[in-house]
């Protein structure tokens, strides 16, 4: 009842604001549909009577009559040949040619089932909306006009018929225009459960039938503490069939006008979109100090605004053409205002050309990646850096990737070529320091070189599986790598090297020009042996080994290689056997080396299944790649810096009945101290019931910008009520700074034609411990519209 109740409450709040677009009551022209040309009445009836006195037909049992794509059933229809009007009574059905349909006891028509009058009549349209009145009269075949009237987009009851649906409007007049597309409700009042919540002395809404349609949308609202409480009215411009417009002025009680706007436009083989907003904060001092959104002291951010543009065409059936671009005034702008399309923590602008056909892929595009961030840029000659990381990203002028499979086999196996080319200009000099963010300690990290650096990449790899008598499988592999490079940077990122080099005691070597090979022999081995159980279930063990043979990286030992595309490094049971476990091509895995393991998969006859993998690597000569300097220490603590790995292994488990879990982790060579892990377990089944739990841990990895360990723990969890109603939850807690980072809890109410959904949830900084509140409804009435607020933050 409480729920209702909170759900009635926000249903009343829509209609309140809804009320603005009350208009007055205007005379309605109509223009007479015509019928197609050479149409035929086709009448079929049990019984049918002429009376030539009195100029009468009259039609009785089981009559149907088919007109111009219209169907009237009835048991009785009586057709006067001087007024020239049917008059259709007894469980009485007009089907339109639309697909409406009309039932009544009494239905009063023109014999051109253009102009007519029904008592006591239910309508069903083709998208399931409903009308029901004591009485109509339809004009001009286009013209409907139902005599206290309701409107529903809500189902009946089956059961109950007679119940009152979810939500309905009660009107005196409803005026359905089926020329101008548009239903008019006068005098009404709009019902919830039953309950009248608000009187509407008139409002105009589109047909059910129509998509697009001009007019005012519903209102919304939000609450910030930094923007205030924001009313938003959006208007919608549909000014053709293939473009329109959306302009949205929202009123922040202390920022002002916010005023946007996007045109979208579609074409028969794509569609773009322009997006532009703009606002003049009144108070840029409700925002946090020294932040972007307000400013630095004594120079407050007041003009903010942007510009966004998305498309995407398809130049034929195998190439695509596209972009997506953003250009603001400050870097957080998007963000703050809660863009819609353009306020993600990270965005993207790009242009880019794609093709695929068969095997072969092509992807060429031009990057820039934009940290929507309050953080203040860093000043320059600073001692303490301010965390930013907006400035110090690149521009990616262009990234080109080309895969390519030829259909025919090569000497009986299979041969791949990829390519791959990147040119990499960056403004400023993004490093790390041994200290964080004081810049007179030892550079730890050089993350970006501020300068442009270039790479064209070709590689080439062959392998082919024979399998034996015995079922061991094996699979000789060829692969053959080589790059051209160049670097252009500054002085302050070679000085910035030289730091860090002395630093850790290294060799430094940048070279403006360089190229490089990579020649790898390699053999893979796999024995997999099925077990079948007397009760049907069939399990695989599959010991597996692979061998690398292969000359050293080039130009290892000293920080020598620019390394913008190999910087993520995660060894775990998925890369196990990958030929070169670096993320990129920026780096190139070196030195013989042999990867061990068995993998095994089961399932059962009751539906159960299992699988599990755990394995070891091992650098059996030649330098180790992970062991030797990187300007990010990419390979430092990642449990293949020594020419004996860490073990790897996973396992995990489904059931028929919804529950699955899975864990994985590495652990130490020597001592099997765990370096890193994660549990998930997860339940989805026929019970309402569905919860989630995950836990990770990371091992501390100093030199690789992880000073302190990394324990984080989630549970998630949702139970539906009944039919409709659902309850829903979700908390993570960082056990290393014993702080629950978030927390939130929902319901939301679903069906055919109303949806509800209610949230509240917090986050929390994991220094400052900075509580951050959000709260958001929405609530959507089919065919009518959506209602309800942005996230809502209070701190």
């Amino acid at each position: 009842m409480r729920a209702a109740l909170l759900c009635g409450v926000s249903v009343l709040a829509c209609l309140v604001a809804g009320s603005v677009f009350v208009t007055p009551a205007a005379a309605q022209k109509v223009e007479t549909p015509t019928v197609p040309a050479g149409s035929q009445m086709l009448l079929e009836s049990d019984t049918l009577v002429y009376d030539n006195d009195k100029q009468t037909v009259t039609a009785v049992g089981g009559v149907q009559i088919e007109y111009g794509g219209n169907k009237l059933v009835a048991q009785r229809v009586d057709y006067d040949r001087k007024t020239k009007r049917l008059v259709a009574s007894g469980n009485a059905q007009l089907v339109q040619s639309d697909g409406t349909k009309i039932n009544s006891e009494h239905i009063d028509l023109t014999d051109d089932f253009a102009d007519g009058f029904v008592n006591a009549l239910r309508v069903e349209t083709p998208d399931k909306t409903y009308f029901g009145a004591e009485s109509a009269e339809r004009i001009g075949g286009v013209l409907t006009t139902f005599h206290n009237g309701v409107y529903t987009a809500c189902e009946p009851c089956e059961d109950k018929p007679d119940k009152a649906p979810i939500w309905r409007v009660k009107a005196r007049k409803i005026i359905w225009n089926g020329q101008k597309k548009t239903v008019r409700f006068e005098n009404s009042n709009f019902e919830f459960f039953g309950f009248p919540l608000a009187f509407l002395p008139a409002f105009e809404i589109a047909d059910p039938t129509v998509k697009r349609k001009t007019g005012f949308l519903m209102p919304g609202i939000s609450i910030n503490s930094k923007l205030g409480t924001g009313i938003s009215i959006p208007y919608y411009l549909a000014l053709s069939p293939t473009y329109d417009v959306t302009a949205r002025g929202t009123y922040y009680t202390n920022q002002g006008f916010l005023g946007e706007a996007e045109w979208r436009q579609r074409f028969d083989n794509g569609q773009y979109s322009l997006r532009i907003a703009g606002i003049n904060q009144k108070q840029p001092g409700k925002f946090d100090a020294n932040t972007v959104d307000s400013g630095p002291d004594g120079d407050p951010n007041k003009l903010r605004g942007m510009m966004g543009t998305k498309g995407q065409f398809a130049i034929n059936s195998r190439w695509n053409f596209g972009w997506n671009i953003l250009v603001q005034t400050d870097k957080n702008f998007s963000s703050t205002y809660h863009i819609q399309g353009y306020n993600d923590s990270v965005h993207r602008s790009e242009v880019y050309l794609t093709g695929l056909n068969d095997r072969n892929y092509f992807d060429l595009r031009a990057m820039h990646f934009q940290v929507q961030e309050k953080t203040l840029p860093q000043t320059s000659g600073a001692r303490y850096q301010t965390g930013a990381r907006d400035e110090f990203q690149p521009w990616v002028l262009p990234s080109l990737d080309y895969a390519y499979i030829p259909d025919a086999p090569l000497a009986g196996g299979q041969l791949s070529v990829n390519l791959n080319a990147r040119v990499i200009r960056r403004d400023r000099l993004d490093q790390a320091f041994v200290t964080p963010y004081d810049t007179l300690s030892a550079v730890q990290r050089v993350r970006g070189i501020e300068g442009e650096s270039g790479r064209l990449t070709a590689e080439a790899e062959w392998k082919r599986s024979f399998v034996t008598d015995g079922g061991l499988v094996l699979t000789p592999l060829l692969a053959f790598q080589a790059d051209a490079n160049y670097l252009n940077a500054s002085s302050g990122s070679i000085n910035a090297i030289n730091q860090m080099a002395v630093a850790q005691g290294v060799a430094t070597d940048m070279r403006s020009s360089f190229a490089r090979t990579m020649a790898t022999a390699g053999l893979e081995m796999r024995w997999p042996v099925l077990f079948s159980s007397l009760t049907g279930g069939s399990h695989v063990v599959e010991p597996m080994a692979q061998l690398f043979l292969r000359p050293n990286e080039p130009y290892v030992g000293g920080l020598r290689v620019p390394n913008e595309d190999a910087q993520s490094m995660v060894f775990d049971a998925t890369t196990l056997f990958e030929r070169d476990k670096f993320s990129g091509y920026d780096r190139i895995e070196g030195g013989t080396r042999a990867n061990v393991g068995v993998r095994y998969s089961g399932s059962y006859a009751n539906g159960w299944t299992t699988n599990a993998l755990f394995g070891q690597s091992y650098q059996l000569s030649g330098t180790n790649s992970f062991a030797q300097p990187d300007l990010v220490n990419v390979g430092a603590y990642s449990g293949l810096q020594t020419d004996t790995s860490d073990f790897v292994g996973l396992a995990g488990f489904t059931s028929p009945g919804g529950l699955s879990a899975s864990v994985s982790g590495r652990f130490d060579a020597s001592t099997f101290e765990v370096r890193r892990t994660e549990l998930r377990t997860a339940y989805s089944g026929s019970s309402p019931i569905s919860v989630s739990a995950q836990y990770a841990f990371i091992q501390a990895q100093p030199d690789y910008g992880f000073p302190v360990d990394r324990h984080e723990v989630t549970f998630g969890a949702s139970t539906r009520l009944n039919q409709n109603w659902r309850i829903f939850g979700s908390s993570t807690y960082d056990i290393k700074a014993e702080v629950l980072t978030s927390d939130g809890l929902g319901f939301a109410y679903d069906d055919e034609c109303f949806t509800y959904l209610m949230t509240v949830s917090e986050s929390r900084d994991r220094v400052t411990k900075e509580v951050t509140r959000n709260f958001g409804f929405n609530i959507s009435f089919r065919t009518i519209g959506d209602f309800g607020s942005t996230t809502s933050s209070f701190q």
